[in-house]
């Protein structure tokens, strides 16, 4: 049997199809002159108010995450441009491409650039997208052979190792959406009992920086890495396009599908921003992001968001509150959050426990690096699987039974604050491209910083390390604290290989 499929392997790598060319993309920018749009018309005399300034509403809800989405489509007159590391095709990956789909059928150019490495099963769909006049769809640094997508690292790793990580969505160059959330189901609180629900966190912004989004996506768009769908499958026939219909369909009845209209329908952010009356917090907010090269590893280091990111939160000299789903510090993060702790800063970072993650091998490389940080005086905080995160609309982030961290974000001094996409692991510094804002906010700054105070004591566990140096993790609840020696919700042979896994010199792939 290993033999056979090695022999297929080996047939199908000598059928290998080659990336297509790409001087005949059709050329395309954002539409920048969009303010007789209704969002531009809409939000016009805010911007006049708060000249040079961006505004900024957060949206911690999964609900909310989804129905902002799916109305700014609706909103649209003009253009929506959105990039996204993975694309479900589930009930709420489904109701957006909808979404877009509708847009485009009153007129409104759509520009969708998705990463391949999780578009398994997506072809259809994508190509029937493209067929629309008013849509093109491109795939970063997309694998050759569409069936057996995986032997490409057989050949190709140094490119399909490289994915971009970047999420944006933005309609008419007047708002824009960045975060931490892919479109899917666990991202959007659609989580069923037994599935998985990420509690994550995102921003809608309007202002200067909608447009730094804007021209950021034409690099994208334009890059070397974003192939035309239509130069890399089958162009959609009209039974094509009627079968992907058919699928939409079935795919968003029954009962959850009324869930999500419910959660569109009262959904108020975006009409108060066609109101006029949605209030933001106003900066002069900076958009940071990888130069697309990065993805064929091409990038100078200097370009590169980590260094960007340092150069712009500035260090810390009070507190540092970070919140990182895929924490993997390395061993100079290690260093430099040690250093602040022993200078006196308070350092408080929360991630997900090993029971809570999605990602078993990330959490070794973030294990191999406990000790050091609790040792310095990093208050270290770890999200159990069943807890869910408190939102200001009085529903919970995380939808199901079981939830996992997936926001990423830092907060300097009560001053400043980082949203975006970027994991603080090696993957997002050295080999993955990505995309935040950093925000001068003392308002989410404090949001961010005051859950370790309020939240985070009732929904992690606080390691610490006992008398012998050993580790232990503390789980507090209303009226006693439970600790545990090892690490709690696991057994035995998930502790073991990854304690195994942390062994092995792979720290830079995660």
């Amino acid at each position: 049997m290993a033999a056979a499929l090695v022999l297929l392997a080996l047939v199908q790598l000598t059928r290998f199809p080659t990336l297509p060319d790409l001087d005949d993309r059709s050329p395309s920018r954002a539409l920048m002159a969009t303010s007789g749009t209704r969002l531009g018309m809409a939000t016009w005399q805010m911007l006049d108010m708060h000249s040079g300034l961006s505004g900024i509403v957060p949206i911690d809800d999964g609900l909310d995450a989804f129905a902002t989405r799916a109305l700014l489509a609706n909103a649209a007159d003009s253009s929506l441009d959105v990039q996204y590391y993975i694309w479900r095709a589930d009930l709420s990956g489904t109701m957006l491409a909808q979404a877009l789909v509708n847009a485009a059928d009153r007129g409104v150019r759509v520009r969708l650039l998705l990463d391949d490495h999780v578009t398994a099963g997506l072809d259809p769909m994508l190509a029937a997208m493209d067929a629309h006049p008013k849509i093109e769809v491109r795939l970063f640094n997309p694998y050759r052979h569409r069936r057996f997508r995986y032997l490409g690292y057989l050949t190709e790793f140094g490119r399909l190792n490289r994915r971009m990580h970047n999420k944006s969505f933005t309609a008419d160059n007047q708002a824009s959406i960045i975060g931490g959330r892919n479109v899917g189901d666990e991202y959007f609180g659609a989580g069923d009992a037994t599935g998985m629900s990420f509690a994550d966190l995102d921003v809608l912004a309007i202002g200067p920086v909608v447009s730094d989004v804007s021209r950021d996506f034409d690099r994208y768009w334009a890059s070397e890495s974003a192939y035309p769908v239509s130069a890399l499958l089958p162009a959609a026939t009209p039974e094509d396009v009627f079968q992907a219909a058919e699928t939409a369909r079935r795919r968003t009845r029954g009962a959850e599908r009324a869930e999500y209209m419910e959660a569109v329908a009262g959904q108020e952010l975006v009409a108060r921003l066609l109101e006029g009356t949605q209030a933001f917090d106003w900066s002069e907010i900076t958009m940071l992001s990888d130069d697309p090269a990065k993805g064929l590893g091409r990038a100078a280091p200097g370009s590169h968001l980590w260094p960007q990111l340092r150069a712009a939160m500035g260090r810390a000299q009070r507190e540092l509150g970070l919140v990182s789903a895929y924490f993997v510090p390395g061993e100079s993060g290690t260093d430099y959050l040690a250093d602040l702790a022993r200078s006196g800063v308070k350092v408080s970072v929360l991630t997900n426990s090993l029971e809570a993650t999605d990602v078993a091998a990330v959490h070794a490389g973030y294990a191999r690096r406990r000790e050091a940080l609790v040792e310095a005086g990093v208050e270290l905080w770890e999200m159990k699987r069943d807890a869910t995160m408190p939102t200001g609309n009085g529903r919970r982030l995380g939808g199901s039974s079981s939830s996992s961290l997936h926001a990423k974000t830092v907060a300097v001094d009560r001053e400043r604050v980082f949203v975006g996409s970027f994991n603080f692991d090696p993957r997002s510094a050295q080999l993955n491209t990505e995309l935040g804002f950093v925000i001068p906010s003392p308002m989410l700054a404090a949001g961010v910083t005051d859950i370790f105070s309020y939240e985070v004591p009732e929904r992690a566990y606080r390691v610490m390390a006992d008398s012998s140096g050993n580790l232990t993790w503390q789980a507090q609840s209303a009226d006693s604290a439970i600790l545990h020696t090892d690490e709690p919700g696991t057994g035995f042979w998930l502790r073991l290989g990854v304690g195994f896994l942390a062994l092995l010199p792979i720290e830079w792939l995660l």
